[in-house]
């Protein structure tokens, strides 16, 4: 039998080959379908049984490998979307490949330790995450770990990340001549303006975690004219579930007193998926690690303090999960920018295609091979689930 490593001499270039594929032809969010489709194609090639346009999803995807003897189910996640104006900013097009590699070469070794092998096609992670739908519906049920990495300017353990409500507020009042008949309108712009006041109050009485910022999407169509129509659109975000859903009433009852304040109507409504916070497993991540270090000779960073907001949380409350990050060891680079997006494609690119891949299969293999491993990890999550 190969070793993990030398199974992915066999697919390296493939992957490579993708992931620039994924470069040069950068897709939004549910909009994924060729990136997709070739990250599905390999899956394929290797004998994964495939389920497309799954979790209500069109680009999202479900691959299995089944050994057909007992063991533990290892699930890899894959992302491929990408962002405006930037393209692969976030590295997408590697956690992509990073993943489907895994679960690859992984396979191979199935025949001979049982359990099987799940990856999984997450679209959207920027703006619409399918892990959230996935997390609800029942598709980590018969999985025992889930896995993703991440590519950064440095490695770093895996860490903690905000749980985050998209909110709008919509506000609606009447048209009237903002001139010759102001007092026969009702401004819903004034009821926005008056949110943010309120919020920018509230700011001074919330614990140091909480983060709230938000855009006017609509304030009105001419200054001539009272507008009859505002929204308002919030990310509010705070480091654990039950703590962001307090903030969230104290934002919806200022909400309710601008148009008490204004007399127009309100209309409060979710325009993204919420996230919850990210929960890592120190054991499984611990194992992570341990592997990386031995592949690579970057040192993996104690986790830094995260005031993003990401799918995998939703993932981690379900199943035991981490989502560490590998390095261009590049300290200080800024992702959501081309010069990241760039970085992808290079030789240090493709060589943390090859790392990051083997790591996250070394860490599948052991947790199916280690039942006390295994017990750790399970004890742990069903611990802090308590």
């Amino acid at each position: 039998m190969k070793t993990l490593k030398e199974e992915l001499k066999y697919i390296h270039r493939d992957l490579c080959h993708i992931s620039d594929h994924l470069y040069k032809h950068p897709e939004l969010g549910d909009q994924e379908y060729q990136s997709m489709q070739l990250l599905m194609n390999l899956l394929k090639e290797h004998q994964f049984e495939i389920e497309a346009g799954v979790a209500g999803r069109k680009t999202a995807f479900k691959a299995v490998f089944d050994s057909g003897k007992p063991g533990p189910a290892i699930a890899y996640l894959a992302e491929y979307d990408a962002l405006p104006g930037v393209g692969h900013g976030c590295g997408h097009n590697l956690i992509g490949t990073m993943s489907i590699g895994a679960g690859i070469i992984l396979s191979k070794q199935l025949t001979e330790i049982g359990g099987s092998v799940v990856v999984l096609g997450t679209p959207a992670e920027e703006t619409n995450g399918a892990k959230v739908p996935m997390s609800e519906n029942g598709f980590f049920d018969s999985i025992d770990v889930a896995m993703i990495v991440h590519p950064g300017d440095q490695a770093y353990e895996s860490g903690d990340s905000l749980a985050m409500d998209a909110i709008q507020f919509a506000y609606f009042g009447k048209t009237a001549h903002a001139a010759a008949a102001p007092e026969k309108g009702i401004n819903a712009l004034d009821s926005v303006l008056q949110l943010f006041n309120g919020i920018n109050a509230l700011r001074e009485h919330l614990p140091t975690d909480v983060r709230i910022h938000g855009i006017i999407a609509n304030g009105g169509e001419a200054a001539n004219v009272v507008p009859d129509k505002a929204v308002a659109q919030f990310y509010v975000r705070a480091k654990e579930r039950k703590a962001l859903n307090a903030v969230v009433e104290k934002v919806k009852k200022i909400a309710e007193g601008a148009a008490l304040m204004t007399g127009a109507t309100l209309e409060v409504s979710n325009y993204e998926l919420s996230y919850d916070n990210m929960v890592t497993n120190q054991a499984l991540s611990n194992t992570f690690t341990k592997h990386l270090e031995q592949i690579t000779a970057q040192p993996v960073l104690p986790a830094k303090q995260s005031y993003g907001s990401i799918d995998m949380g939703n993932v981690s409350h379900v199943v035991p999960a981490i989502h560490p990050y590998i390095g261009f060891d590049k300290p200080g680079l800024i992702a959501h920018t081309k010069e990241f997006a760039d970085m992808t494609i290079t030789d240090k690119g493709h060589q943390m295609i090859a790392d990051g891949a083997l790591a996250l299969a070394q860490t599948g293999f052991e947790v199916i091979t280690d039942p006390n491993l295994l017990t750790a990890i399970k004890q742990e999550f069903n611990q802090r689930k308590i």
